[in-house]
């Protein structure tokens, strides 16, 4: 449907360049006695034989011959030209018996012939530099298309990375609750459909509301916090009224999952703070904790999460981010802003 559209918008915008061309001699000749077989003899019949040169060049010689054999390319046109420069001076004689008469006294027929062959030269030269532009537009189109199915194909890989790491990560929260509170983990697991129910139906798109993923978040949230002892605060500021706004599925819930990984201790008192502040089209989300890191013995996440947020981000908003992490007095900071579209 593409094609056909930019072929139309070829076809009418080569018919209005030459009716412009054939309609400014007839313009210039207003006013005056106009000589109609003058007229078509010095302009016209030029005007259709270069037409001519440039088509057969523009539709077929240039695609067939100019590539692979060029020193063909350049014979076909000149003996092209050559005929059409003798149908001209035959249609003028027609046209104008005593020309013959006046042309005795001018230069040779020779230089008449080489002069005219360079103006039908222009026609080739054009169609060659219309072809070479569409053959380069259509490899920048082929690459550009290529990119965006390379892209496509890792946010593709990255989404499907994380999905099992968040379903490992939450079974590991349940496991924990199974043995000293069945009932929560009941909860739990009734919770953790609702959430696989969203990650399967809700993320497979380029986009969704921002409302739908702090309704996301706080679920988790909820969930996570369901096997927390009472030394262990979490505190939530989303804003009350989320605008809204279209973002990528899945950012924030990386450095949420960081956060009580990395946050939370058995014995020692936590904190976990999550805050969503919005700006016009800037999002910034901020998770902090108490930090707490994880022995490598401990099986209890992959790790993946941070660093596949990065790739994410780095491929959906490039330009448009920026990420912070820091330790500020044992407390684990991490910062995203994110300038959306809309």
């Amino acid at each position: 449907m593409v094609d056909l559209k930019n072929r139309n918008v070829e076809i009418s915008l080569h018919f209005l360049i030459w009716l412009a061309l054939f309609f400014l001699p007839a313009a210039f000749s207003v006013g005056s006695d106009t000589d109609w077989i003058g007229l078509f003899r010095h302009f016209w019949l030029q005007l259709i034989f270069l037409a001519v040169v440039f088509y057969a060049n523009y539709t077929y010689l240039v695609k067939h011959l100019f590539e692979d054999k060029k020193i063909g390319f350049f014979l076909v046109n000149l003996a092209l030209i050559l005929v059409l420069i003798f149908l001209k001076n035959q249609i003028s004689d027609w046209l104008e018996p005593n020309r013959r008469r006046h042309l005795l006294k001018r230069p040779p027929a020779a230089l008449f012939y080489f002069m005219d062959t360079l103006i039908y030269m222009i026609p080739v030269a054009f169609s060659i530099a219309i072809n070479a532009g569409k053959k380069i537009q259509k490899a920048e189109e082929m690459k550009i298309e290529a990119d965006n199915i390379k892209l496509q194909s890792e946010l593709q890989h990255l989404k499907y990375q994380l999905q099992p790491h968040f379903f490992f990560n939450s079974l590991n929260n349940i496991y924990s609750l199974i043995d000293f509170a069945p009932d929560k983990a009941k909860q739990s697991i009734h919770s953790l459909s609702k959430l696989m129910r969203h990650l399967l139906y809700k993320t497979d798109v380029p986009a969704i509301s921002l409302p739908e993923e702090v309704e996301f978040l706080n679920k988790y949230i909820e969930l996570m916090s369901l096997r927390l002892t009472d030394h262990i605060k979490v505190y939530t500021n989303f804003p009350k009224s989320v605008p809204d706004m279209k973002i990528a599925p899945l950012l924030f819930i990386s450095i949420v999952e960081n956060a009580f990984k990395h946050g939370i201790s058995a014995t020692q008192h936590s904190d976990i703070h999550f805050k969503m502040e919005i700006s016009e089209n800037d999002i910034y989300f901020t998770a902090s904790n108490s930090n707490f890191p994880k022995t490598d013995a401990d099986k209890s996440g992959s790790g993946i999460g941070v660093e596949n947020l990065k790739k994410r981000l780095h491929l959906l908003y490039p330009g448009k981010h920026e990420f912070h992490s820091c330790l500020n007095n044992d407390l684990y900071i991490a910062e995203i802003k994110i300038t959306t579209d809309s």
